[in-house]
């Protein structure tokens, strides 16, 4: 029995499907309306509040420990999960887990990745920590609402790289993590299989559509201006300016072998990923 924190978001609700043959238990605060296959057992609970686990936990083999999910409660969780009888713990942290924490966007929208991968190492317990880069996905949330608009994107820091992860690969290798052993005991770094620039990304969004994008570079303040517009917190912009401008001139993780060496096949790449999203993006003009 695997028990999964965070399994009403994206990732979460992938990995329950790929683990509902082994026997999976989903913690939510919202059972009654958390739409899982009927394979999948639903037990209430708050993972911020490790005491409401207990049923959760009892009789599990292994736990995913999902940073924002259990934010600051990681040690917690895991001192519980290990008192009643589970095996295994992997973690989902980031691959920025060691920079300083103003320096982490994501910490500012309540992701807890240094915690969660400290507490799966120093658990006691069979463990796994994933770091992975940006994901593809994020592509969406910072583009897909102007380009459902038009042909035109308007962000910053045109040449800025990263290497984008499909949500898919990342879904197989915590598969991996938990129905296998090679990765026990390892803090494992995963990227997607290239280093892409923001207007290279647009780029292949548009191939994908049968659209030419056209990626207009903006200056900072004003892309600032904009998310925070849109309802992002202050800190969570202010950080992710400041990643931007920091890593400008060198991609800050280059692509590393792990998903193909974990999977035996190549990772998906971002044009694969914009391919299989395209209609969240909207229809070819």
């Amino acid at each position: 029995m695997i028990v999964l924190t965070g399994a009403t978001g994206l990732v979460g609700r992938l990995l329950a499907t790929e683990l509902e043959d082994h026997g999976v238990r989903v913690v939510t605060r919202t059972p009654h309306n958390a739409g899982f296959p009927p394979g999948v057992e639903v037990v209430e609970g708050d993972p911020q509040q490790p005491a409401t686990l207990e049923n959760a936990l009892r009789g599990a083999d292994a736990l995913f420990l999902h940073s924002r999910a259990v934010g600051d409660a990681a040690y917690d969780v895991v001192a519980l999960a290990r008192e009643l009888g589970v095996r295994r713990v992997v973690a989902l942290a980031a691959a920025n887990v060691d920079d300083r924490p103003d320096a982490q966007p994501s910490r500012f929208r309540g992701d807890r990745n240094k915690e969660v991968d400290d507490a799966a190492a120093a658990s006691g317990l069979e463990w796994v920590s994933l770091r992975p880069s940006s994901f593809a996905l994020n592509a969406l949330t910072a583009w897909g609402g102007q380009i459902r608009a038009g042909d035109d994107v308007r962000y910053v820091y045109a040449g800025f790289e990263e290497s984008p992860l499909h949500e898919r690969d990342l879904v197989d290798v915590l598969g991996q993590a938990f129905l296998g052993d090679d990765l026990l005991g390892r803090r494992v770094d995963l990227t997607g299989p290239e280093s892409l620039s923001h207007e290279e990304m647009v780029r292949q969004i548009g191939v994908a559509l049968g659209r030419p994008l056209r990626f207009q570079e903006i200056p900072a303040p004003a892309a600032a201006k904009g998310m925070l517009a849109n309802g992002l917190p202050e800190p969570f912009v202010t950080a992710m300016m400041a990643r931007y401008a920091a890593h400008a001139a060198r991609p800050q993780f280059p692509p590393t072998p792990e998903v193909e060496k974990i999977l035996g096949r190549p990772a998906r790449t971002f044009a694969e990923w914009a391919a299989e999203h395209a209609t969240d993006f909207g229809a070819p003009r």
